[in-house]
């Protein structure tokens, strides 16, 4: 039986597929395989089909496919635009979401911040990243992009005598063409809980 996640994601294809546009593989983009669309989500290939979501092949786990649901259905001509990346705050509708977001994505980082220097070349492989803008501030910062059009930037500060260790995430400019907010700060919680996984590697 479909647990209640599951039935968002079932629901949200069948909108998807009920009215799909015919260039859906542009917008996201992806590679087309007849009512298959395949492209890189949270450091893994994803496969999006009228019968569900795959992640490397295996069943995607139903609240990781309602984000990549909701990506494809807000799927659109749009480019993606790096910089100048933006605060979660700036994001319409943000503050029901702000505490949870900075626990989430940012805090559950903090204690992991020299782990995550080691791992940055990891990182950056698997999340489809790159190094930060050079205009970007931090000890140390990387971009990853989770989805083909949303890039987050992770600014990092590690302690000193003054100060404790910090970790700051910002979004893409407009990300928030391609998902809305809520499904934002799921994004960002997803995508550190990712980096995490592949800092223990």
């Amino acid at each position: 039986m479909a647990d209640n996640y599951e039935k968002i994601v079932i629901d949200n294809l069948r909108r998807l597929y009920a009215d799909m546009p015919a260039d859906l593989a542009r917008r996201l983009p992806a590679e087309r395989q007849g009512s298959r669309f395949r492209f890189p989500a949270f450091g893994q290939t994803c496969t999006i089909s009228p019968e569900g979501i795959d992640m490397d092949g295996q069943k995607c786990p139903s609240v990781l496919g309602i984000l990549i649901s909701l990506y494809a259905i807000n799927a659109c001509d749009a480019p993606m635009i790096a910089e100048p990346f933006c605060a979660f705050k700036e994001m319409p509708g943000s503050m029901p979401y702000s505490g949870a977001f900075a626990t989430h994505t940012e805090q559950i980082l903090v204690a992991r911040v020299e782990d995550l220097d080691k791992a940055r070349p990891r990182i950056r492989d698997q999340l489809c990243g790159r190094d930060a803008p050079p205009a970007v501030s931090g000890d140390f910062a990387f971009v990853v992009q989770p989805l083909p059009k949303i890039a987050l930037c992770y600014i990092v500060y590690k302690a000193d005598e003054d100060f404790p260790a910090s970790v700051t995430c910002l979004f893409s400019a407009n990300a928030h063409r391609f998902l809305p907010t809520d499904a934002l700060a799921d994004t960002g919680e997803y995508t550190s809980k990712k980096i995490l996984e592949i800092t223990d590697q």
